[in-house]
């Protein structure tokens, strides 16, 4: 077989390896039911290319390999983290996507999805309430997407040399906040950590007197982070009275709605989300709940030329655009990026505003009926108004949470429940993500009981 497929004629070769992988994946997706989330064990296949490049039975063999060891999102015991099976649409999406290997670096390179990938960002600013003169652009991954926030944040602040400059967000603010701060060159106590409240939720008088204490040391802050979504409990922080301190303070506020942001998409859920439309620049990622293949991030801002004022550096190998657009090269960090928005666009034509409604509605209702299950009595609970939920036995110490968490996670994966164990505050949750659509009230109710069985 020729590597490559011919640009003249129909690659019959590559027709029939497409359909033998897809029929593999369709199997390896209907088997996902019958087996664990995570597999025993499993065995790679060798790294090192051959002399001579193998056939199609060949790499399809090998194939399987990876595909026998992978985490399986589709099992309905996978509750684990914030990966939920991929859209069939999705998965179509990120194929033609491959194949057709546009780069979004310059419009040349990607005449359509340069503009499809406008137009969604756009679209999106609108559903969350940004300005008219908001727009947005995709990366790989909400890190990237908070990091370039910051990056435009300071850079608009004019405080891209100063070395004090500091900027603020809740103790549960997502780890991507200090890796950002470490890439920009700042200091650890750069970033100022905010208490929350008994909801996790940032608190605001604490933010104003941490505030006016740096600002009488001479220190300037160049952005604010609310959390729309913390990654253990999926508190979202008061952003009505943030947003009202930023405007007042002059300073930028970034919302990191990588995990609730979504919920903007619906007239129904909206309301969790009061105020987000105030903001300067909002991280979303429709991967962490709508199925969307990964990777799916945006970053929107309510003023577009705050992008390319920021990143652009001009890109001499490439054509000029005329009028007031930019090259997607320009409008962040990364230059060669595939069309990712593809798939997002696909996935949201396949759900339309019905289906995309009902996902994040049934993800709720999965984490109110789990909540409903678990003995009180016995487990200390705490949630948000989305999907995440984390409970610890009551009046567990450090020690004794340890050694539960990792027992009772251990003895789960062998019912094929899957749950994530974090530390929050001093002692360690098991952790639940509801946001499997294959997970029915059945599964959690055997879920519950497994977890209250837990404890004597």
């Amino acid at each position: 077989m020729e590597p490559f497929a011919s640009p003249h004629n129909l690659d019959t070769q590559l027709h029939s390896l497409l359909g033998e992988a897809s029929r593999n994946l369709c199997d390896w997706l209907a088997d996902s039911g019958s087996q664990g989330p995570i597999p025993d064990s499993f065995d790679l296949p060798k790294v090192a290319p051959e002399k001579e490049g193998l056939s199609n039975r060949a790499l399809l063999n090998e194939l399987r390999l990876l595909m026998n060891g992978a985490y399986r999102p589709s099992h309905p015991g996978a509750l684990a983290h914030l990966d939920p099976p991929p859209l069939s649409a999705s998965i179509v999406g990120e194929l033609i996507c491959a194949g057709l290997n546009n780069n979004l670096l310059a419009e040349e390179l990607s005449p359509c999805l340069s503009s499809l990938e406008r137009n969604l960002c756009k679209w999106f600013c609108e559903k969350l309430g940004l300005g008219h003169l908001s727009g947005g652009v995709a990366a790989s991954g909400g890190s990237l997407s908070n990091l370039m926030a910051l990056v435009m944040a300071r850079n608009i602040a004019g405080l891209e040399t100063d070395p004090s400059a500091v900027f603020f967000a809740s103790d549960d603010s997502h780890v991507s906040l200090s890796k950002a701060a470490k890439v920009m060159g700042l200091k650890k106590e750069s970033l100022k950590k905010i208490p929350t409240d008994e909801k996790g939720e940032l608190n605001v008088s604490s933010l104003s007197s941490i505030f006016e204490k740096l600002k009488s040391e001479g220190k300037k802050c160049f952005a604010v982070v609310a959390t729309a979504g913390t990654t253990v409990r999926g508190s979202i922080d008061p952003l009505v009275d943030i947003a009202q301190f930023c405007q007042k303070e002059n300073i930028w506020l970034h919302v990191d709605g990588a995990i609730g942001a979504i919920y903007g998409l619906s007239r129904i859920t909206s309301e969790l989300l009061e105020g987000i439309g105030s903001a300067n620049s909002i991280t979303v990622n429709p991967q962490k709940l709508l199925g969307i293949a990964k990777t799916s991030s945006l970053l929107l801002v309510a003023n577009k030329n705050y992008l390319s004022s920021t990143f652009s550096t001009g890109l001499p190998y490439a054509e000029p655009l005329t009028g007031n657009d930019f090259h997607g090269g320009e409008l962040g960090i990364q230059g060669t990026r595939s069309a990712e928005s593809l798939k997002l666009w696909i996935g949201l034509r396949q759900l339309g505003e019905v289906g995309i409604e009902k996902i994040l509605l049934e993800s709720i209702k999965r984490r109110c009926y789990l909540e409903s299950m678990i003995d009180s009595s016995k487990f200390k609970i705490i949630t948000g108004p989305l999907h995440l939920l984390a409970f610890t036995p009551n009046n567990y110490n450090s020690s004794q949470s340890f050694d539960w968490s990792k027992k009772t996670r251990n003895s789960l994966l062998t019912s094929k429940f899957m749950l994530s164990r974090p530390i929050y505050g001093d002692r360690y949750y098991l952790k639940a993500v509801l946001g499997n659509p294959n997970t029915t009230f059945d599964d959690l109710k055997i879920l519950a009981s497994l977890i209250n069985e837990s404890i004597n």
